[in-house]
């Protein structure tokens, strides 16, 4: 979570836009989901006028998410080993050239559209989690909830512009709609060729085994982190809800509401409208709480929209509910993505990303498949039925661990920052053990990497405390001589302002470690770390002696100079005043390496 400056004037949510990176990545996204959102229409009204079936629209649907049974967790362990920048231009050129081929096969038989639209998904397996694990290294962490919200924007707001073209283009000729989405492919593709981003170092090659041992570390990860498996449980029944909604738009519009394809089209438009709407509103609004509780307002929002839309028998009604459905949509699609963004270290973002594409398209289809009982059962009761369980998603959320966090626990956690001064610090710890390694190991797998005599270094002078809620682990100001890794447990970390109020940083938890800034250049701490969770936490202590001679592996050097990189760009924001009388030179040194980094890959150290 990062928390606002209390007492300072906050960032404005279009700041990110000064980001060069950013708006290239924005444009190109806005651009692109407008032809998507063409395809998708115009598939879907081709479909249903060659067929007349609410089954063969979701069964093209489904042709859209069943690539990702086969491609999806094995295109995450690429997108964390290749260089994502690339990954993705590749991938937009290849679905251009899908794309533009629909009008000339699909004449011959209906089933190139189905193929055509699985290989096009297929090729989206890739680009998906790329895009997704590249925007934190694009936005800073006080950017990164508006920069969800603006991304928001152009990768579904920008569907309104799709979804009403595509009416039009469908009453004149369809193959336009075609056209025009391969062009948005290449336009896509260049401007991701703009991007400035650091690529992954990977020392280990790409076997099968590789893979297999990756694709099990990445969803080992999801189900250990409260959080992201609280996140895939509440996903499951407002997915299933989501796809089976999604295929009955079309035959409810004609069917219960006796709308003609333009305004299914229109109303398709006003809630991707919606949702701008909402997003725009989240930009400056999300922080203010954690994501949990905007994703349970969200989700039962959707819910009763849901419930009414069922009911409606007006079109100029159903667009209406539509549009505020849309509204209630950003809160949760922002919270999702910056739950996964917040909770997975950047090496293990792509995996993690794609497990939740793959279980996202997994339960899409079984919704898909359910809409084809339309056929059989009346559709405003199919419709009901879908909104009832985004309902029950909402109110799931609330109870949750991980989703269930409050406002009030943010403000707790502020509390617990600004009285670390008094707070109580690390009482007596145990000798670190090898079992603690391999718990730590799981949670961090560069630590895999070290030989036996680096493990046995660190286990002999490591030392484990059991820190009950409040303890102040490290506090502003103290000279740093070790670094903390997090086993177990929440802790929160944060700053005190100029103004006399509180800035929080961050919250971390198990699989983080903070302190290495200070362990390895000898400055005072920073920030103030507080135990967070009621039930205490974990902390594995490594001197700052065995971090030094640990920074001989390459794969923990770059581990935490990542880190520290991060780290130090956040801070000279808002914090740089603060390290006068620290070791100005170490501090320097690591901002030249932070910025001669950055530089050969064309950005410049702060945007």
């Amino acid at each position: 979570m990062t928390a606002g400056a209390v007492g300072s004037p906050p960032l404005s949510p279009f700041a990110v836009f000064r980001n060069r990176s950013f708006a290239w990545m924005w444009s190109g996204q806005l651009v692109s989901t407008i032809g998507s959102a063409l395809t998708s229409l115009a598939a879907s009204i081709y479909v249903y006028r060659m067929t007349g079936s609410a089954a063969s629209v979701g069964l093209m649907l489904m042709a859209t998410a069943a690539p990702s049974l086969v491609v999806g967790l094995i295109a995450g362990v690429f997108v964390d080993r290749f260089d994502r920048r690339r990954i993705m231009i590749v991938a937009d050129l290849i679905r251009a050239v899908l794309v533009f081929s629909i009008p000339f096969l699909v004449p011959l038989n209906i089933v190139w559209l189905y193929v055509i639209v699985a290989l096009s998904s297929a090729v989206g397996q890739f680009f998906d989690p790329a895009h997704e694990s590249v925007l934190p290294e694009v936005a800073s962490e006080q950017e990164l909830a508006a920069a969800n919200s603006l991304m928001a924007i152009s990768s579904f707001g920008a569907t309104a512009i799709g979804f009403a073209a595509s009416g039009l283009i469908a009453a004149a000729d369809i193959r336009w709609a075609f056209y025009l989405d391969a062009l948005t492919f290449l336009s896509s593709g260049v401007c991701i060729t703009m991007l400035r981003i650091k690529p992954l170092a990977v020392e280990e090659g790409a076997s099968v085994r590789m893979v297999l041992r990756n694709v099990q570390t990445g969803v080992r990860y999801l189900v250990d982190t409260a959080i992201l498996r609280s996140l895939f449980l509440v996903s499951v029944p407002v997915l299933v809800a989501f796809g089976l909604s999604n295929a009955l738009l079309l035959p409810f519009a004609l069917r219960a509401l006796g709308a003609n394809e333009f305004q299914y089209g229109i109303q398709e438009g006003m809630t991707s409208l919606g949702f701008v709407a909402g997003s725009l509103l989240m930009a400056g609004l999300f922080d203010r709480m954690r994501e949990g509780p905007w994703m349970a307002i969200s989700y039962a929002g959707m819910g009763l929209m849901g419930i009414f839309y069922a009911m409606s028998t007006s079109v100029p009604v159903a667009i209406v509910i539509l549009t505020i459905s849309g509204f209630l949509n950003a809160p949760s699609s922002i919270g999702r993505r910056l739950v996964l963004q917040r909770n997975t270290p950047r090496e293990m973002r792509g995996r993690v990303s794609s497990a939740f594409f793959v279980s996202r398209d997994v339960l899409f289809i079984v919704g898909m498949g359910a809409a084809g009982l339309a056929d059989l059962i009346n559709v405003r009761v199919m419709y009901l039925v879908s909104a009832l369980m985004v309902l029950g998603g909402g109110f799931w959320a609330l109870f949750l661990p991980g989703l269930r966090q409050q406002a009030a626990e943010w403000r707790r956690g502020l509390g617990l920052l600004r009285s670390a001064p008094a707070a109580p610090g690390l009482g007596v710890g145990r000798p670190a053990t090898p079992a603690d390694f391999d718990a730590l190991a799981g949670l961090l797998p560069s630590l895999a990497t070290l030989s036996a005599k680096e493990r046995a270094s660190l286990v002999g002078r490591g030392c484990v405390f059991q820190a009950p809620a409040g303890t102040a682990i490290v506090k502003h100001g103290e000279t740093g001589d070790a670094v903390y890794f997090i086993l177990a447990g929440r802790v929160v970390a944060g700053v005190a302002t100029p103004e006399g109020g509180y800035r929080s940083l961050s919250t971390m938890s198990a699989g983080d470690f903070f302190g290495e800034i200070a362990a390895l250049t000898g400055a005072r701490r920073t920030a103030d770390v507080v135990v967070e969770d009621p039930e205490g936490s974990t902390v594995l202590q490594v001197p700052a002696e065995v971090l030094r001679g640990l920074m001989g592996s390459p794969v923990l050097s770059r581990l935490f100079l990542s880190k520290m990189t991060e780290r130090l760009s956040r801070t000279s924001i808002t914090d740089l005043p603060r390290f006068v009388g620290y070791d100005q030179q170490a501090l320097k040194e690591l901002r030249v390496e932070a910025a001669q980094e950055n530089a050969s890959y064309g950005e410049s150290p702060q945007q």
